[in-house]
């Protein structure tokens, strides 16, 4: 591969600290894959509608789809080559003309409390602020006593809405956190304790699916174990027919040769939740679908109701 291109590799991505740093993430490893230089790569900036509807849950505006539609269009558009994503904002079902071709290593999977040391420091009574049905029924579950109330925007945005008093507590991704050189901010939960949501943690790329040289490009910088994890996980998401309503965690782990994936679906309110594991060769393309029916045949009529499967 030659050191320089003769016009620019262009990458697609919102506009936000932590999208640009995700992006220049996904520059550098391009750089040392191919032995590019900086330059030989443009990042673009699309604005999406997530980004400009701050005061609303993304359920109630069109979910997930808010944070990609802008770059798909860029990307069907030829404006950009390819795109670069936070893999849990991406909806499950995918265009058949754009391709998932690659994701980054995993970072730390766990939320991050903030505003207090651990969640049984929260003020009894005490709000805490998420945009994340599913963040959400997890405090209530274990908390009964918290509200959740909406909370959108950047980090910084969130951390000075804290800061200013308008809720108790909030929850990020620590992978989010780190990324930004923010990892001296709050407390890890274990995942023992509360689970993730699919693909957290996670960087994808897409490209246009007829797109040779892109998908080739692109495909270099693959971490097939993070790649495999994360399928794993979005194929349980189709399973469950889940939505951005839909209150799910779910986390896949490769030991060797076997995949395991552990998952939870709760009710609105956390009252109610149904918790399962299974476990397979990393190639069982069946393992997800047999844990979504197991979750479903057991989930109370409460949790059963968010599903459409």
């Amino acid at each position: 591969m030659p050191s320089a291109l003769s016009t620019p590799f262009r990458l697609g991505t919102r506009g936000s600290p932590l999208a640009l740093t995700q992006a220049r993430m996904v520059r550098d490893a391009l750089c040392a894959a191919h032995g590019w230089q900086a330059d030989d790569i443009e990042i673009v900036t699309v604005i999406t509608t997530g980004d400009r509807v701050q005061d609303r849950a993304l359920a109630e505006i069109g979910g997930k789809a808010l944070w990609t539609k802008e770059l798909d269009r860029a990307l069907l558009a030829g404006e950009i080559d390819a795109s670069v994503h936070s893999m849990k904002d991406v909806e499950t079902i995918r265009p058949g003309s754009i391709a998932i071709v690659a994701m980054l290593p995993r970072a730390d999977v766990r939320d991050r409390l903030i505003g207090a040391t651990g969640l049984g420091d929260i003020p009894h009574g005490g709000t805490v602020g998420t945009s994340s049905p599913r963040r959400s029924a997890q405090i209530m579950r274990l908390r009964p006593d918290l509200k959740a109330v909406v909370f959108r925007g950047n980090v910084d945005t969130r951390l000075a809405k804290l800061a200013a008093g308008d809720v108790d507590a909030t929850l990020l991704a620590a992978a989010g956190l780190d990324r930004l050189g923010r990892d001296d901010i709050g407390t890890a939960i274990p995942v023992d304790v509360m689970l993730p949501a699919p693909a957290q943690g996670a960087v994808g790329i897409e490209t246009r699916a007829d797109d040779a040289r892109a998908i080739g490009l692109i495909g270099a910088i693959d971490h097939v174990e993070t790649h495999r994890c994360v399928l794993v996980e979005r194929a349980l998401l189709a399973a469950l027919d889940a939505d951005c309503h839909s209150p799910v965690a779910a986390l896949a782990l490769i030991a060797g040769d076997e995949v395991t994936l552990r998952a939870e679906l709760l009710s609105e309110d956390g009252s109610e939740h149904v918790t399962g594991t299974a476990s397979g060769p990393v190639d069982d393309a069946g393992l997800a679908g047999r844990l979504a029916r197991d979750l479903l045949d057991r989930a109370p009529a409460a949790v059963r109701v968010l599903f459409a499967a």
